[in-house]
């Protein structure tokens, strides 16, 4: 971490010119909820893009702010690194909440992700009959699985958490190495097939909980064991998931994300309602460090054939850091059939 204590007057004063403006300020209040595009700023500021992108080179000159790219789409965030990172969060977090223009701006975002939120499920009620079919883009799913299985190793699984639970694949899979099982996920359709799935292979005692995965409807400190396979680049904001995620699994106990490599198969957003592009190895490390989580493992799983349309499925197995002693997750008195 670095020292907030002391700053070069330089930095500060830098930080602060391009802090010191109104529409600036406003963007910095929304970018410290999570990662925002020039298109989400333009529409909840009610701006032209011109003007918005603007504003946000000075912020992303002035190092505040950080940009990264993703196929023809680029994210920005509140920078974490840079010297005068805390001292801008600072500033943020006194301003007054009740302000009509920063209320209407968070009124705006939440409309945003709504509308998102909801695109994403109706295309997810569309597909739930033949979910596992959108897979075929990358290499076959036996092979994820058998990664997965090799991942998560002989060691005994007293809870086992899958988040984003799609048609209970993933259930079907694990539920049956762990005493107690739940599967997440936010759409009522989804969770209808996976309750099918699951009582056709006898495992319906399986909990399934309809939820947000930004909110998890589950107890804090009580799995160790937690899955997040291909629901990351969905999201609007995937570390805040898998700092929900972190917050789930009980000292010592074990995340596994599964998702893509980066890509530039840009038809994914408007076809498959994709929110990111795949994630470098050292963006989900960093994501998962700042969730107090240390990766133990990593793994790509390349397509035999080099074709333009097939996808490469990583897998990172991180821990939490917490000593373990004689700490047991919760409600592991409950059996999976």
């Amino acid at each position: 971490m670095i020292n907030q204590s002391a700053l070069p007057f330089p930095v500060l004063l830098c930080a602060m010119k391009a802090a010191a403006e109104e529409t600036r300020l406003r963007m910095l209040a929304l970018l410290n909820d999570g990662e925002l595009t020039v298109s989400d700023m333009t529409d909840i500021l009610g701006q032209s893009q011109p003007r918005i992108s603007r504003h946000l080179k000075l912020l992303t000159e002035a190092g505040i702010v950080e940009r990264h790219r993703e196929g023809a789409w680029a994210f920005f965030r509140m920078a974490d690194r840079h010297p005068a990172a805390g001292a801008i969060r600072d500033l943020v977090a006194h301003l007054d909440p009740s302000d009509q223009r920063l209320a209407g701006d968070r009124a705006r975002l939440k409309a945003a992700r709504q509308a998102r939120a909801e695109a994403a499920e109706a295309h997810f009620s569309r597909l739930a009959d033949n979910w596992d079919k959108v897979r075929s883009l990358h290499v076959p799913e036996e092979a994820v699985e058998a990664a997965i299985i090799e991942a998560v190793g002989a060691k005994p699984v007293q809870a086992f958490l899958d988040l984003g639970t799609g048609t209970g694949r993933m259930l079907q899979l694990l539920a049956p190495l762990a005493s107690r099982a739940v599967g997440v996920d936010a759409s009522h359709a989804m969770l209808s097939v996976a309750r099918a799935n699951l009582e056709r292979t006898g495992l319906a005692k399986v909990q399934l909980q309809q939820g947000d995965i930004h909110a998890l409807p589950v107890e804090h400190d009580a799995f160790d064991l937690v899955l997040i396979h291909q629901v990351l680049h969905y999201l609007d904001d995937p570390a805040r998931a898998l700092r929900e995620a972190a917050a789930v699994l009980a000292p010592g106990g074990r995340l596994l994300v599964v998702d893509f490599a980066p890509h530039m198969l840009e038809f994914l957003r408007e076809g498959h309602a994709h929110r990111r592009l795949g994630f470098a190895d050292e963006q989900l490390r960093g994501w998962l460090a700042e969730a107090g989580l240390d990766v133990v493992a990593h793994r790509d799983l390349k397509p035999e054939q080099n074709h333009p349309e097939q996808l490469t499925v990583s897998l990172w197995l991180a821990r939490d850091r917490r000593v373990v002693t004689d700490f047991q997750p919760r409600s592991t008195q409950r059996e999976v059939a």
